[in-house]
């Protein structure tokens, strides 16, 4: 593919240019998801803020959700010799020998927010999403059993595309199915980490499972899709939302108590740990396989910490 290609979808390509004509200044490069996701912004926002405090530049490449764009603009970058590459991947296995021509040509890969199995990546920054995902449904578990007579329906609006978001899917089931609840799983539909396309399939699945009581949402398009169909629709006197990924339209479903629990990460937080660890390694240093960054449940009992995010 060629260069002018790769650089139609990178959010910041005129930085891109400027870089390759300052010889000495290193140049790391972050390819993301999507622009749409709040949280995919507060990674480029957070490594932003990094790499400008650092003294380096920082070229971001928005993928538009599609998995080849990521391992062409890997390989594009290899080519322009950048100094390092913070990865968020979709597709975590299809991306693996791109990582691993980076490694060969000397370029250090960090993976944020999605954990490759046995990559060439120098290390993780992000949660463990599978116990995350057992935690939200403890918590889960435990309203079911406080608020809702230990039984509950629950349909879920996923991201198959995406392998963490499955990751997440299956920790909550474990933990829901450990708990001892009567909780049914109904259909999990696909919003394909797009939020219309979220929306649409969280209508359709409350339209065929008109007395479901519970929606659970693996990430921020599924939420926000989720959120919005239980409004759209008038149920939320009816069904409770849990998910992941703070939104506005989340927090007020919190204040207003039918949206129970969110998981919320610290993307912004993600994304400045990955810039530094590039600098330790630059500098001769040695950064840990896996960089945790805790997560919060937020409820009605905190969510007023969160809402100036949203102001």
């Amino acid at each position: 593919m060629r260069l002018s290609r790769i650089l139609a979808g990178s959010v910041l390509a005129s930085a891109f240019v400027a870089s390759l004509s300052q010889a000495s200044a290193e140049t790391f490069a972050l390819v993301n998801i999507n622009q749409q996701a709040l949280f995919f912004n507060q990674i480029n926002d957070g490594a932003t803020a990094a790499a400008k405090a650092a003294g380096v530049d920082l070229v971001i490449f928005n993928a538009n959700n599609v998995p080849a764009a990521q391992n062409d603009a890997i390989e594009n970058y290899i080519t322009q010799k950048v100094d390092g590459i913070i990865l968020v991947a979709i597709d975590v296995n299809g991306v693996k020998p791109a990582i691993t021509a980076a490694k060969a040509a000397g370029i250090p890969v960090i993976a944020i927010d999605a954990q490759i199995p046995d990559g060439d990546n120098v290390a993780f920054v992000g949660v463990d999403n599978t116990k995350a995902g057992e935690d939200i449904g403890k918590f889960y578990a435990d309203y079911v059993k406080a608020e809702m007579g230990g039984k509950a329906t629950v349909g879920v609006v996923g991201a198959l595309n995406s392998f963490i978001q499955n990751q997440r899917l299956d920790g909550f089931k474990k933990a829901v199915t450990a708990s001892g609840a009567d909780v049914t799983f109904l259909d999990t539909v696909d919003g394909q980490n797009v939020q219309d396309v979220a929306l649409s399939a969280a209508e359709n699945l409350m339209t065929a499972n008109p007395t479901m009581g519970t929606l659970y949402a693996t990430g921020e398009p599924a939420l926000i899709g989720a959120v919005s169909a239980v409004t759209a629709q008038g149920h939320t006197d009816s069904v409770k939302v849990f998910g992941w990924d703070l939104t506005k339209q989340a927090v007020q479903g919190i204040e207003e108590g039918w949206v129970v629990a969110v998981v919320q990460q610290d993307p912004a937080g993600e994304g400045k740990a990955a810039v530094e660890a590039l600098m330790t390694l630059k500098k001769g240093g040695t950064v840990d396989p896996i960089i945790n960054v805790p997560v919060t449940i937020v409820t009605k009992s905190n969510v007023a910490d969160f809402k100036s995010m949203f102001e």
